[in-house]
């Protein structure tokens, strides 16, 4: 990439040419030694003694010479010795800034993280999770996406009590830790970026509201761009050593969501659009095509050359390197997607490790491509879902939208420094091709998808928000109070934006907020109730819970009916319609509660006649089961943001026994 063109300030980063990876601090070292009058060539030094010229004289000339080069000399060292404290200095208050916004969003994580109900897609991977933890079988389903948060839940599981704060947690954590990961482009980015760009990462609303939501999409995005972090550090630097967290961060990323093959295109299709901005530029300034070609090539060989005392050397340095973090790639993605118990046994019976090797690498990306490339996910209309992301950026990332514009024409135009800087303008590459790309990609209309755009698009956001910070610097020293005051009004209505924003989506489960949320949320007030009901089965024998089995008005499917529930030990569940109680199995797992159901067909009165103390319905058949039931307590409540309720039915002399306030809340079926 490009060096930096911004001002040589406080604010400025270190030279971000990667072909050099000099730092500010050494380039003030070459500008004292030039202008102490350090020689560029031997001999420039050498004073000649013209024929008749008095000694004294040269002598004294001599003396005076030195004395104005000395002091020349201190004065340069002076000024080298204050830029470069200022430097320093602006440097540590950004890592100070950088780690201060991960703090908060480490707080905005995880204070009442458990608050929310579980959204039925939660509750589908949570159920399974809860499956595995008890059984030690699992194995890649794609259609639940990576094996990552199962992995990771089951040692979470067995060291903290199982509940929707702790299978969040993972999620929380590394989506906080996000903002911390921008000080790996401390070379390509000013110091006020750096910490606007932790500031966007750290609080924009839908990075926060699927950081507290046990979902891939956060995880995926975190892990791809620390993986991008550390390659461009590596070229800022020049040390191979970056290839391995690299490799890992990646092969993490890989075993997060399947969708982390679009962020490597996403990256080599904006890396190649730089490489024509450069090959067009080059041929602007009269160099021909075979010319550039030969310098790039030459630029390659020079780095690949640059790692040991001798080209040998220091090309096994290269490719030792490269097989060793093509081996951490691999070993990660191998860990994750072997199957378990298999991978465990393999270690007792070594003949089955090429089996288990090929599960959890060719079997992996062959499941993968049977679901999701070859599959029919993406048959969908176009239009709806692009208008259905656009709508959530608009509602969940309006600050990062407009610093991003503002960006985008601030640094392509040079409004600030020569500009376009090539982490720009890469970043703004992928966050369009992210836009018009998941509309393809996914396959329902869900707002997580925002999360892909917003992460690219927050870096020219940050360019923004620093332009607005230097006019509004430049505006105070020039005394221009207008300027000053529409600058801190800018950035004062994105701040309050920002956290009005947070608000309203923070543990929400409203329709009122739906252009954020996913349309499968339920209520939260359905917690409280499936917390009474886990207290009824723990103190009772038998059958706990029955779902009466039905089938929507107007429709000829089944809602809640499984024909064999020990099916539910492995998955995939026997059907028809487990996944019609989701997020409820979740809860009933956690409980230990005994559960059956009842075909859509079935008589009611016969159903019912010998009731549990737990019957589940849907709204539309509240009636009809009421009139069996005697004794017993209603509660309903919604089970998706609109058009969905569901009836939780419970024994009142049980249900007082357990939690008698709570029973006042309920509606009595007499």
């Amino acid at each position: 990439m490009s060096p930096d063109a911004g001002p040589r300030d406080s604010d400025a980063p270190p030279s971000s040419d990667s072909s050099a990876g000099v730092s500010s601090a050494d380039e003030i070292d070459e500008q004292s030694q030039s202008a102490r009058g350090t020689p560029s060539r031997p001999g420039d030094d050498a004073l000649s003694d013209p024929a008749g010229t008095d000694p004294t004289e040269s002598a004294a000339d001599a003396s005076a010479g030195t004395e104005s080069t000395v002091g020349e000399a201190t004065a340069v060292s002076g000024i080298v010795s204050r830029t470069r404290e200022k430097y320093h200095f602006g440097r540590r208050h950004t890592l100070v800034g950088v780690v201060a916004f991960t703090v908060a969003a480490l707080v905005l994580r995880t204070v009442a993280l458990g608050g929310r109900i579980f959204h039925w897609d939660e509750g589908r991977v949570g159920y399974w999770i809860l499956r595995y933890h008890e059984t030690g079988v699992h194995e890649y389903r794609p259609i639940v996406h990576g094996p990552f948060l199962p992995i990771v839940n089951d040692w979470l599981f067995a060291l903290l009590p199982v509940s929707d704060f702790t299978a969040r947690l993972p999620v929380a954590v590394i989506g906080a830790l996000l903002p911390l990961s921008v000080w790996l482009f401390r070379e390509r980015l000013r110091n006020t970026e750096l910490v606007a760009l932790a500031a966007l990462f750290a609080l924009n609303p839908l990075l926060v509201y699927y950081s507290r939501f046990m979902r891939n999409d956060v995880l995926v995005a975190a892990l791809s761009f620390v993986a991008l972090g550390f390659v461009v550090r590596g070229f800022d630097t020049g040390r191979l050593r970056y290839a391995f967290p690299a490799a890992f961060s990646l092969g993490l990323a890989f075993t997060m969501k399947e969708n982390a093959i679009l962020y490597v295109l996403c990256f080599l299709g904006a890396g190649a659009l730089l490489a024509d901005h450069r090959l067009i530029a080059a041929r602007a300034r009269g160099e021909s095509a075979r010319a550039v070609f030969g310098q790039w090539r030459a630029a390659t060989a020079s780095r690949l050359l640059a790692h040991g005392p001798t080209p040998r050397a220091s090309l096994g340095r290269v490719v030792g390197t490269a097989v060793g973090a093509a081996a951490v790639f691999l070993g990660v993605v191998l860990f994750f997607y072997a199957p378990r118990p298999d991978l465990w046994q393999a270690f007792a019976t070594p003949s089955m490790l090429p089996g288990v090797v090929d599960a959890g690498t060719v079997g992996a990306a062959e499941k993968f491509v049977d679901t999701w490339a070859g599959g029919s996910h993406q048959d969908h209309p176009y239009l709806p879902y692009l208008h259905d992301l656009a709508e959530t950026l608009v509602y969940g990332a309006p600050a990062v939208i407009a610093f991003g514009l503002l960006g985008v024409a601030v640094d392509r135009y040079g409004i600030r420094g020569d500009g376009p800087r090539e982490i720009v303008t890469f970043a703004t590459y992928w966050a369009v091709a992210s836009l018009f790309g998941y509309p393809i990609a996914t396959d329902i209309q869900a707002p997580w998808a925002g999360v892909h755009v917003v992460l690219p698009l927050a870096i020219p956001a940050a360019a923004g928000v620093g332009f607005v910070v230097a006019s509004a610097r430049d505006a105070l020293d020039s005394r221009d109070a207008v300027s000053v005051g529409l600058a801190a009004l800018v950035v004062l209505a994105a701040f309050s934006g920002v956290v009005a924003a947070n608000a309203a989506y923070f543990n929400s489960a409203s329709e009122e907020d739906k252009q954020v949320l996913q349309w499968a949320q339920p209520a939260n007030d359905l917690k409280p109730t499936m917390e009474v009901v886990g207290d009824v089965a723990a103190a009772n024998e038998g059958t706990d819970v029955l779902f009466v089995g039905t089938r929507p008005p107007g429709g000829d499917g089944q809602v809640f009916y499984v024909r064999n529930e020990s099916s539910l030990r492995t998955a995939p569940p026997g059907g028809p319609a487990w996944h019609d109680r989701l997020p409820l199995p979740w809860y009933l797992e956690q409980y230990g509660a005994n559960v059956t159901s009842s075909a859509p067909d079935a008589e009611l009165g016969e159903v019912l006649a010998d009731a549990p103390p737990v019957v589940i319905a849907k709204d539309y058949d509240r009636d009809e089961v009421a009139a069996e039931l005697s004794g017993y307590t209603a509660f309903e409540h919604d089970f998706r943001l609109w058009n969905d309720r569901v009836v939780v039915f419970v024994d009142t002399e049980r249900l007082r026994e357990v939690a008698p306030e709570y029973a006042k809340r309920g509606e009595p079926v007499e």
